[in-house]
């Protein structure tokens, strides 16, 4: 088992799906720089989309994603018809440039509409932007699943599905108002299949209230039966005072700091023994899937869906609150759906908020994307005497090493790899250059120019 340091457990840093993260982002930073942004995108520079659809047929009580009830049929269609004419100011902001290498469809739940209306959301992405046969990955709520939608998404060429399961427990399943049978889920995996689409990711989650280990243990088991090809292991962060839904969650019934590190743990050590390739701290894929084969290679890269294998240098988001990357700029689009609808129907684009990005922030976030990503990462000699003097505790815990110019995450370190992270953060850590020479030397294997 992991070493366990309950202190450094205790100590809050971000997730770092980007860098800056999105408590850097100021509003200040918003449709002009966006509009910049798109005019510098080059002819052919591969570009993957987000399309944000934040509505769900029913709310989960755990979920802290920007979504609401879509029982409102008007309110899904005003969004819909504002979310196609982004899609064409965006479009024609690029002018042809760019080619799309992959879409991906989440939310909320994506199947919170009508399978005819993601038909006609896809045959407008393809049809405005450069995009020869993409790689489209849809997020999927289970209960919203049905025959006609797994025909829909075979006949859209849709090649990854994400499901979110969460928990097979049915007690568990109560305490976080999501319920959904082991059968319902078999089903819908079948039904996939069924269709060709093997490419099925399970989101799962430990730390839920009234979970213990036998509890996990009962859901890895179920899943590894269903051998999705990819897996997503998070563990639950109860902030009602920030996610309203969650108050009505028994917070009282929540595993403790402890029960939640052997939680983790657990499912590192049944997922890996039944042969998947771990990634990252918290995702896993099966030795075929080509998050695997970037693992295997040093390519996994990290954006605002987790660890992926999309090395896209643009990602570009579409509808209320999706962010969009580029190489020197992070933007995030108006939250609010009715603003949103507001700004589109003013013919603008909606970023509002985000953060520009300098030398500094690159090698930054390089750094921290090379050590959550592939565990290690080599330093500029400007770089080591204040990382070594810096980091000498987590080393003398055991949780990495140097191997001269390059840090190492040990595998004790894993459930650190955030917090050793964090300190090359300049909002939130304590490294800092100990000189601005340009010549200084790059140790053998660094991606510092990467994406």
């Amino acid at each position: 088992m992991w070493s366990y340091h309950p202190d450094l457990l205790a100590r809050p840093v971000p997730r770092y799906t980007s860098y800056p993260t999105a408590m850097e982002f100021a509003d200040e930073v918003g449709a002009e720089a966006h509009s910049r942004a798109l005019d510098a995108v080059g002819a052919g520079t591969p570009i993957s989309l987000y399309v944000h659809i934040p509505f769900c047929e029913q709310i989960c009580w755990y979920c802290g994603c920007n979504t609401g009830a879509a029982g409102r049929k008007q309110r899904l269609a005003d969004y819909l018809a504002a979310l196609q004419s982004e899609i064409s100011i965006v479009a024609k902001r690029l002018g042809g440039r760019g080619r799309v290498q992959r879409i991906a469809i989440g939310g909320g739940s994506p199947n919170a509409i009508a399978p005819v209306e993601l038909v006609r959301l896809l045959d407008l992405l393809l049809t405005l932007f450069d995009a020869h046969r993409p790689e489209i990955s849809i997020e999927l709520d289970p209960r919203g699943f049905s025959a006609e939608w797994a025909l829909v998404l075979a006949a859209a060429r849709v090649t990854r599905v994400s499901l979110g399961v969460q928990t097979f427990a049915p007690h568990i399943q109560l305490a976080i108002g999501r319920i959904q049978p082991l059968s319902h889920i078999e089903r819908v995996v079948a039904g996939l299949r069924l269709r060709d689409i093997n490419a099925i990711n399970f989101d799962l989650m430990y730390g839920l209230p009234g979970q213990t280990l036998a509890d996990l243990d009962d859901t890895l088991e179920e899943t590894i039966r269903l051998a999705p090809s990819r897996i997503s292991l998070f563990g639950y962060a109860h902030l009602p005072h920030m996610i309203p839904r969650q108050r009505q969650i028994d917070a009282s019934n929540l595993p403790d700091h402890k029960l939640r590190f052997e939680q983790a743990w657990r499912g590192y050590e049944r997922l890996t023994d039944a042969g998947y390739v771990p990634v990252g701290f918290d995702h896993f894929a099966l030795p075929s899937d080509p998050l695997a084969d970037a693992a295997r290679e040093g390519r996994v890269s990290r954006n605002f869906q987790g660890f992926t294998e999309d090395d896209s240098p643009v990602l570009i988001g579409i509808g209320a609150s999706a962010i969009s990357r580029f190489p020197d700029l992070i933007v995030q689009n108006e939250k609010r759906a009715g603003v949103y609808r507001d700004l589109i129907a003013a013919g603008q684009l909606t970023a509002v908020r985000g953060a520009a990005i300098d030398a500094d922030d690159r090698e930054r976030g390089r750094i921290i994307r090379e050590l959550l990503c592939q565990g290690t990462a080599c330093l500029e000699a400007g770089w080591l005497q204040s990382g070594r003097t810096a980091l000498a505790a987590f080393e003398r815990l055991h949780i990495l090493r140097w191997d001269d110019d390059r840090l190492v995450v040990e595998d004790d370190g894993l459930p650190y790899a955030r917090l050793i992270a964090a300190q090359f953060d300049r909002h939130r850590g304590a490294i800092m250059r100990d000189d601005l020479d340009p010549m200084a030397s790059i140790c053998a294997g660094s991606t510092a120019n990467g994406a």
